[in-house]
């Protein structure tokens, strides 16, 4: 077995490759210093993968990660890999996974359908909805990010763990029942992208070191705006966590609000605390 790790997701090839004793193969993602003048992605590998079982791993954000992604795809098997695990440690464009308005692409099925091209079998990591599996005609699978999330909390003094809205409600769960605490979930409204409206629920805060877990963080307001609700409530410590930082639009300025800020390494960012790798080997 070996590991190819797209530019999105080196350092947790790496760590894939460490937990699962398999070599990483090297990879060059430019052509000559300056890269192609225009833009284009361009990559080579750099070790030989016949025969093997290859590990291609690659979140799909932002957009040219999608692209480079194929490219791998493609030298992958034109220098005869045996078989190929897709593992997308962040699944772009997932989230928009039905139509909303007349007109509009599935975006994850569209992408879903392109992946498996060049794939045995996919896996990915706290999926948006687990819906989206069944846009692939191979073998998909999900694993979670919580229990990495967990690891980071085991032995910290934390009394409770909320969710930002129902929706996120599976991930406290799982993180709390991990870890042993009572979790609970905040009453949420959106009003546009930037702005949401949280209704504070007859909560126990007080004195108390809260974790407010989502699968992912994009632009943040909708935790900020929770944290603040809970200083107003005496909470001692808030911690935000999510499984995927995507952190846009100035969200980690915004999550100034909290004490501490964490994140897997599905996407790489300051808050990147935790690995999700040994979730990953133990599926593959």
């Amino acid at each position: 077995m070996k590991v190819v790790a797209g530019s999105a997701s080196l350092g947790l090839g790496r760590e894939l490759g460490r937990v699962l004793k398999a070599s990483v193969v090297d990879v060059a993602f430019e052509k000559h210093p300056g890269g192609f003048p225009d833009g284009e992605k361009y990559v080579r590998l750099l070790d030989p993968v016949r025969g093997e079982h290859v590990v291609l791993v690659q979140s799909t954000h932002p957009a040219d990660k999608l692209v480079e992604l194929f490219l791998l795809q493609d030298a992958i098997a034109e220098e005869g890999a045996k078989k190929v695990s897709l593992v997308i440690p962040y699944f772009g464009y997932g989230r928009q996974d039905k139509r909303f308005e007349s007109g509009e692409p599935v975006s994850a099925r569209a992408i879903a359908r392109r992946l498996q091209v060049q794939a045995d079998d996919v896996l990915t990591v706290s999926g948006h909805d687990p819906r989206i599996l069944t846009f692939f005609d191979i073998p998909a699978r999900d694993v979670s990010g919580i229990p990495a999330l967990a690891r980071h909390f085991e032995g910290q003094a934390m009394d409770l763990v909320l969710a930002p809205d129902d929706n996120a409600e599976r991930f406290a769960r799982e993180l709390g029942e991990r870890l042993g605490l009572e979790w609970d979930f905040l009453e949420k409204k959106r009003i546009d992208s930037f702005t949401v409206q949280v209704t504070p629920k007859e909560l126990d805060a007080k004195g108390r070191n809260v974790v407010i877990v989502d699968d992912v963080i994009s632009t943040g307001t909708t935790i900020a705006t929770a944290a603040k609700l809970l200083r107003e409530q005496g909470t001692k410590r808030v911690v935000a966590a999510c499984v995927h930082g995507v952190f846009a639009a100035n969200a980690l300025q915004r999550l100034q609000a909290c004490d501490e800020v964490v994140a897997t390494d599905t996407l790489l960012s300051p808050a990147t605390k935790v690995s999700v790798a040994p979730e990953i080997a133990a599926a593959l």
